[in-house]
């Protein structure tokens, strides 16, 4: 269900991409509503009517939200959701299709963590640093707000969130000795391949390293918990992906095939590949999203919940747990008239209230964004990801904030992908992105 990490990072042309800049903010400005389909906007007698977009919400959940909503508001707001293509990569192209027409009848986006810079740049979405103060903001999880913040501007609000995890077997390991899950990334390979031998288990590790955009998310995790980035401070333009840490995170993605912890094939696995491998019981270890807890039930004659253990993503001696930021949240059409703006901050309000993404969390399993739901006691018994390891979801960190990122994700996905396979090595890999990157960055200086 609205997965950041599938699909997303989709090819914008890159001279047409930086040409809309300027051309957004201008054709908002002189357009102002002119764009906008649906009835009900400033001087109408009716409800204003107001258009979120999102895609497909598998529980029913939103759409009961949304029923609920309109039965509090009757009269005033009427919010109706257009169903959007699930992948995000599709998702997002369509958003630009018809943001760079300026001709779209929504007003409220429901989107990737991985898009605010990109709407923001082009002038589709509105600055929401008035309306959304910095106590409020200080009542969500700092990755998402981080994720939303651009040139100093704070451009949606947090919705859901995702985050990396190290799914684990905790049978296996105690089999073998081990009361704890590894710690560093030293610890994981040296546990699956004594439990490998012990038990005759067919993989140690496997994880998302497929060039796509979760290929990005998992080199990301490698590269962060060995003390390196991709931007420095994340948002700058400045790219120092061939420093040191981040050629030791790339080698250390790299290991776990030459070593034969990881398969080979591991170069080829997305979500989908992982899934039945982990929970098949054919791996020790697992790095995949809180979604894939909720699988368990459908594997029952291998697996049973009391097996699988979740720790936070290991790291290279003396540094930090870095959890790859995922989710979904909300941004305002840029091209949608006042009165509409404000009605769509008033569901905005709604959706992120304690009440409403409660209900979220427990009929839809995500993991919500309000820090206060991570002490609910129903929200923690209920939400197995969080119950079992909060550290990672306060541990996120977003993938580079840039209006370029679209750009930059094709290049990562494909230099991390060769030294991942070896057809390149992890220093080669960061040297060539370090060119890549800061061409595009100059690229679009100059344009």
């Amino acid at each position: 269900m609205g997965e950041a990490h599938e699909g997303a990072g989709r090819k914008v042309n890159r001279r047409d991409f930086l040409k809309l800049g300027g051309a957004g903010v201008a054709g908002a400005a002189l357009l102002g509503a002119a764009g906008c389909g649906g009835g009900g906007g400033q001087g109408s007698k009716g409800p204003v009517d107001i258009t979120v977009a999102f895609g497909r919400e598998s529980t029913g959940t939103l759409a009961k939200l949304i029923s609920k909503f309109n039965k509090q508001n009757k009269g005033k707001i009427k919010v109706t959701w257009r169903h959007m293509p699930s992948d995000t990569g599709q998702y997002f192209d369509q958003i630009k299709t018809e943001f760079q027409a300026q001709k779209t009848n929504i007003d409220l986006i429901g989107g990737d963590v991985i898009w605010p810079a990109q709407l923001a740049a082009n002038g589709w979405i509105i600055d929401l640093s008035d309306r959304f103060s910095e106590s409020d903001r200080s009542k969500f999880l700092p990755g998402p707000i981080q994720s939303m913040t651009y040139q100093g501007k704070i451009w949606g609000v947090p919705w859901f969130t995702d985050a990396g995890m190290l799914y684990y077997r905790k049978d296996l390991l105690a089999k073998s000795g081990f009361k704890n899950p590894p710690k560093t990334w030293d610890e994981l390979k040296m546990m699956a391949k004594k439990v490998m031998k012990d038990q005759g288990i067919q993989n140690g590790f496997v994880f998302q390293g497929d060039k796509y955009e979760g290929g990005v998310c998992d080199a990301m995790e490698y590269i962060w918990t060995n003390g390196g980035n991709v931007l420095k401070n994340n948002n700058s333009n400045t790219v120092i992906i061939d420093q040191p840490g981040a050629i030791s995170g790339l080698t250390t993605e790299r290991s776990m095939v030459t070593d034969g912890v990881a398969p080979q094939a591991v170069a080829t696995y997305e979500e989908p590949q992982c899934e039945p491998i982990f929970l098949g019981g054919k791996a020790v270890f697992c790095r995949n999203w809180p979604y894939m807890y909720g699988l368990i039930p459908q594997y029952k004659k291998t697996i049973k919940p009391e097996q699988v253990g979740l720790a936070p993503i290991p790291v290279s001696d003396g540094n930090h747990t870095h959890s790859c930021l995922g989710g979904w949240n909300f941004y305002i059409s840029a091209l949608s008239d006042s009165t509409k703006q404000d009605a769509a901050y008033e569901f905005v309000k709604f959706m992120t209230s304690p009440e409403q993404e409660k209900a979220f969390a427990l009929n839809a399993s995500i993991l919500p964004t309000l820090k206060s739901l991570y002490s609910d006691k129903e929200v923690v018994s209920k939400v197995a990801p969080i119950r079992l390891n909060k550290t990672a979801i306060q541990s996120t960190r977003p993938r580079p904030v840039s209006p370029y990122y679209s750009d930059m994700s094709l290049d990562m996905q494909e230099q991390f992908n060769n030294s991942l396979k070896g057809t390149t090595s992890p220093k080669k890999a960061a040297k060539t992105l370090q060119g890549q990157l800061t061409q595009i960055i100059k690229q679009a200086k100059n344009a």
